[in-house]
């Protein structure tokens, strides 16, 4: 979460002539959006950001409320349109999820060398018992805020649900960054600053956390004998044809 009031004491001691308009890279595309569309571009550039995760929210929501300071568009106006965008990307994802299918999943699981099906059936375990807190939470964490409607559409979450839980999340996360670059003016760019660090320890303890779970899995496979992970599943599957 953005601390608004910390951030503004940091815009007082911050140069005066700071970027009051961004021209180039992503903030100059989404700026561009939003003088062509109004709110409705910032709503498109958050859709595009739910899509493609590397476009940052951390500079395209406190750019929104930068532009509605300018009197380019309203307030109301950047929180409505970037929360109907944020649903309507959380939307393209979980369709994309439910084309995939839960079968295509196990099958492509069943093929990984270091993954277990039942690996997946914990996780499936777990999502339906907390899917609602997932889709809801994970709005606020860079990355998986994306992610997390990919699974929602595979396990066919109800839509009213997951409409619901995104839309609640997704306007509580819009409405800290777009406030914060409304109160911090031409000094919107600090907001980017403070959360890049957040998001940077996030992506490295995932990351981190995918090294130890291929660590783990590595030495109990080594443990039952030097046989791959995954061995097992092949073994099975060729003694079931041999008696067939």
């Amino acid at each position: 979460m953005i601390a608004i009031t910390h951030l503004a004491l940091a815009a007082g001691r911050a140069d005066a002539g700071g970027a009051a308009e961004p021209t180039g890279g992503i903030a100059g595309w989404a700026t561009d959006l939003m003088e062509r569309m109004g709110a409705v571009g910032a709503g498109a550039a958050i859709a595009l950001e739910n899509l493609f995760p590397p476009l940052p929210s951390e500079v395209i929501l406190p750019l929104a409320g930068f532009t509605a300071a300018r009197g380019d568009m309203s307030l109301v106006a950047a929180l409505v349109w970037t929360t109907v965008g944020s649903v309507v990307g959380a939307l393209a994802l979980y369709w994309i999820g439910a084309l995939i299918g839960r079968d295509r999943i196990r099958r492509l699981v069943a093929r990984m060398p270091l993954m277990k099906l039942e690996d997946l059936d914990r996780t499936e375990a777990w999502f339906a018992r907390h899917g609602g807190k997932a889709v809801f939470f994970g709005r606020f964490i860079p990355l998986f805020r994306s992610f997390i409607s990919v699974p929602a559409g595979v396990e066919r979450m109800p839509m009213t649900s997951f409409l619901l839980y995104t839309a609640a999340g997704s306007a509580i996360w819009n409405t800290i960054f777009v406030l914060a670059g409304y109160q911090l003016g031409d000094n919107w760019h600090l907001v980017e600053e403070y959360v890049g660090t957040y998001s940077k320890v996030v992506v490295g303890l995932a990351g981190l956390a995918v090294v130890v779970f291929l660590i783990v899995r590595i030495v109990k496979g080594r443990g039952k004998g030097g046989q791959p992970p995954g061995a097992h599943r092949r073994t099975r599957s060729s003694q079931g044809e041999h008696v067939g």
